[in-house]
């Protein structure tokens, strides 16, 4: 009886494996394999401690992984996977921790967030910029001046790195390179913005680079030129990463002071930036459940 049993099983087993090769898939596996796309982490992003670790503390059943010098909190939020990832100020940590989380976690989705200085005289500290395009500021060719002809910022123009595999000469790079915040991230994100009460909440460009603008007349020469209504170190070197690999993305900025119209450094804008992050999140997960 019991070689009987182990030969029907050993029967369906491989009748299971000439039914997937004949192209037929039973429904459960297919609902597995379902479940199983749709819960790939979502992955947020902040720079620096105060943007990172309070969203953190909001996650269940955390565990903490470390790679070089960025921290991973591994969770969950309303019971499916969210990954919390403290890249490390700067434009080249945040390309790196970016890569590594995708290579490692597989998101499928990635929100950068935290403070940054306002470029758009019409927002105010408090104000959040959702990256409907996110833009890097600091890839620039100067122009051609000799010796003793000094240097005159503004007149460089913009070099999309990625337009040529060939030299920065290229005509074809003399342009703005703008990367789009992915639309299903976008309407969560509009979707909750009502519940954030510590100012406004606007879709606009957020400006990456690792420079840090106190010139107001260049704040001001990017604000036109660019259209950018926040600069900060980061959003899009993790965006050029995400589309890289094609995973979904979107910026998420406070403005934690603008010096385009005297708004002072507040710090505490990045605690209320996550809260608001937190029902971003929240949102796109019952989209993604409803599924």
């Amino acid at each position: 009886m019991r070689e009987y049993v182990k030969k029907i099983a050993s029967f369906a087993t491989s009748g299971l494996v000439v039914a997937c090769i004949a192209g037929w898939v039973p429904a459960t596996v297919l609902a597995a394999e379902k479940e199983k796309i749709e819960e790939r982490p979502i992955l947020i992003q902040g720079p620096m401690p105060i943007e990172a670790e309070k969203f953190a503390k909001k996650l269940t059943d955390v565990k903490i992984e470390k790679s070089g010098s960025f921290v991973f909190y591994i969770g969950t939020l309303d019971n499916y996977p969210v990954i919390v990832s403290k890249t490390g100020k700067g434009m080249e940590n945040t390309a790196a921790n970016t890569a590594i989380a995708i290579e490692k976690y597989h998101p499928i989705a990635i929100i950068n967030q935290g403070t940054s200085g306002g470029h758009d005289p019409d927002l105010n500290v408090g104000d959040i910029v959702l990256g409907k395009r996110t833009v890097n500021t600091g890839s620039l060719k100067s122009g051609d001046l000799g010796k003793n002809q000094g240097s005159n910022p503004m007149t460089w123009g913009p070099m999309d790195l990625m337009a040529s595999e060939g030299s920065g000469s290229d005509p074809n790079a003399k342009k703005i390179r703008y990367y789009e915040g992915d639309k299903d991230l976008l309407a969560s994100a509009i979707a909750v913005k009502n519940i954030y009460t510590k100012g406004k909440v606007v879709e606009g460009t957020i400006a990456s680079s690792d420079f840090w603008n106190d010139e107001i007349d260049r704040i001001n020469w990017f604000h036109v030129n660019y259209g950018s209504s926040v600069e900060e170190m980061e959003g899009a070197a993790g965006a050029q990463i995400a589309s890289a690999y094609g995973v979904k993305f979107l910026g998420i900025r406070v403005l934690s002071n603008n010096k385009s119209n005297g708004g002072k450094y507040n710090p505490a804008t990045a605690e209320g930036n996550q809260d608001y992050v937190y029902e971003v999140v929240k949102h796109y997960i019952s989209t993604l459940k409803s599924k």
